[in-house]
């Protein structure tokens, strides 16, 4: 599928984005293992959040889609052995959270999926299951598909060995089955929705000084949750409004979680004008209204930590980094090569596409500022986040762009190019 993107002059309007899909994921999983109905309000209406539910029916969790999601939970030993293989379609977050749980049940379970997912290594959870006493296979010992023997899991205490909020979570999910509490330390906070959402549905767990410890076998119970609006979402439209002559844009309920919050400050702190308002609790999660308008914006540097928190904003901030007065450089990003795509090396294609210059590293890229965007055929690489930056780039461009496979979109934000064309003028 094309879309044709034209110059925008103005951003304007109030939106409202699809629930987050990291919490999303959490939800439909502790739904379906917990006791009794949960009903999920907001519940990404993306394809990767759909193969959750689907692999939890699959499981046997009794699941309803009309607007809402209602979810009857099957308990912590309730889910029964699928009747073929677990189709975690694009999403690795499927597959790696999910692992934690089949890894626990006394039956085996196949994790597929697409062709992007089948490149995507696993050893990340693949060694913490190990140690817990859960079998795997993988092609080469390292690629979907995954074929987890499942059985009766022992609590460990796990040392992240690198920033992972899915490795945590796979390993606090497998952590409910065990006797004892499980515990994971990690040297860099990475956002805590598995964390939150466990509080949620009634387990005992422990937060303190990077080490979260889950006691297991819990009575998870069922409940009516609302899932914020996706602040990764948000940023593509953040950055739209600064690629515009004049901006004046609110986004509706937006998640505004501590450990997601650095792309606000990081936006902020480049010269980004952005209100935070109405904000307020649900689900143990921080929403709020974000107002943005257009302003010079500096460009910088992103490294380290910080390169960790911004990981999946990283295309679209590489756009915004061209159009910026000082340009953008980004370090320690290697696993940008292991998304969907390599999307170091799909971000470089399509802005060089546009006549923008960017120097590639094996760990990151820089692009230099005050650069312009001319109008050429761009292609999502089947990548959503490319095809949502690169037709944020093509509003700034000297004429209509052509994005395709444009449909990659629909992966995490199905009504993107619908919402994109309601605000651009």
């Amino acid at each position: 599928m094309r879309e044709r993107i034209s110059p925008a002059k103005t951003i304007s309007g109030s939106i409202q984005l699809p629930g987050d899909k990291s919490i999303s994921h959490r939800y439909g999983m502790l739904a379906s293992i917990a006791e009794g109905r949960s009903t999920l309000r907001n519940y990404s209406s993306g394809a990767d959040c759909r193969s959750t539910l689907e692999c939890m029916r699959a499981l046997g969790a009794d699941i309803a889609i009309d607007g809402d999601v209602v979810i009857e939970g099957r308990g912590l030993d309730g889910l029964r052995e699928p009747a073929g293989e677990l189709d975690c379609g694009n999403s690795g977050s499927t597959m790696r959270m999910l692992s934690g749980i089949v890894a626990a049940q006394p039956f085996t379970s196949r994790l597929c999926g697409d062709e992007s997912l089948s490149r995507r290594p696993m050893g990340r959870i693949m060694a913490p299951l190990q140690q817990m006493g859960a079998r795997l296979e993988a092609r080469e010992g390292r690629f979907p598909p995954l074929t987890i023997h499942g059985g009766a899991v022992r609590a460990i205490d796990y040392t992240l060995p690198v920033p992972s909020a899915q490795v945590k979570s796979c390993v606090l999910l497998a952590g409910l089955y065990a006797d004892g509490r499980t515990t994971v330390r990690e040297a860099v906070r990475t956002r805590d929705h598995t964390e939150i959402a466990l509080q949620e549905f009634g387990a005992d767990i422990e937060c303190s000084r990077g080490a979260i410890t889950l006691t297991g076998r819990p009575h998870l119970r069922g409940r009516e949750l609302v899932v914020p609006g996706d602040l990764s979402s948000a940023a593509f439209f953040i950055v739209a409004a600064q690629m515009a002559r004049e901006a004046d844009l609110v986004i509706q309920g937006v998640g505004l979680n501590p450990t997601r919050s650095r792309l606000l400050d990081f936006l902020a702190g480049i010269g980004v004008r952005i209100q935070v308002l109405d904000v307020q609790q649900t689900g143990g999660e921080l929403i709020g209204n974000l107002r943005i308008r257009n302003s010079p914006v500096r460009g910088g540097r992103i490294d380290g930590d910080l390169t960790a928190a911004l990981i999946d904003e990283l295309p679209v901030l590489a756009v915004l980094g061209a159009a910026s007065q000082e340009g953008l450089e980004v370090a320690n990003a290697a696993e940008l090569r292991v998304k969907e795509t390599d999307r170091i090396a799909t971000v470089a294609d399509n802005l060089r596409r546009m006549g923008v210059t960017i120097e590639t590293r094996d760990d990151g890229f820089t692009v230099p500022g005050r650069q312009s965007f001319h109008a050429a055929e761009l292609d999502s690489f089947g990548d959503h986040r490319i095809a949502m930056a690169f037709s944020i780039a093509a509003l700034a461009a000297d004429g209509p762009c052509e994005i395709h496979g444009a449909e990659a979109a629909s992966v995490s934000f199905p009504e993107f190019f619908d919402t994109l064309r309601r605000i651009a003028a």
